[in-house]
């Protein structure tokens, strides 16, 4: 049950566009005092409204800039294949999220690395060593238009 009120939206949005604003500044934007607002992000947080603070990076900088989005099919699907490939995902650094999706693929994976070279050799060594991948389709992004990190509130 959805036990939140406007002041509790209004502090989601505003933490989910800058997660190092103050209790004081919060308190400020939301017109409450700081007791009440720092008691309602930590309610926030225990409720799982809140799952954790990051700060974003800059992939670019950090030599991680090629973004693929990778649709991957299973050749059987079990249970334990499925807990096996999930497994075998979670192991690797390069892939930032994966999705099970529904249509013509299994899987859809959000892979980061420095260029082209990097990413054949994650194709080769990362997924190449996955028992039961099927087929793996590589969409490569030219361009971000739009991250904004958030949930639509």
């Amino acid at each position: 049950m959805n036990d939140l009120d406007k002041i509790d939206y209004q502090i989601l949005k505003l933490l989910q566009t800058n997660s190092n604003l103050t209790t004081k500044e919060l308190s400020n934007k939301v017109n409450l005092s700081t007791t009440p607002v720092f008691e309602r992000v930590k309610r926030l947080e225990k409720n799982g409204y809140i799952k954790k603070f990051v700060a974003v990076l800059d992939a670019e900088k950090l030599d991680k800039g090629l973004i693929v989005f990778c649709n991957i099919t299973l050749k059987q699907h079990t249970r334990e294949i499925g807990h096996k490939f999930v497994k075998d995902i979670l192991a690797i650094n390069e892939v930032t999220e994966c999705y099970n999706v529904s249509g013509d693929y299994d899987f859809l994976l959000k892979v980061m690395v420095k260029d082209m070279k990097h990413y054949q050799d994650f194709v080769l060594n990362h997924l190449g060593e996955i028992e039961n991948i099927g087929s793996a389709h590589s969409t490569f992004v030219m361009g971000e238009i739009k991250n904004t990190y958030s949930v639509p509130i």
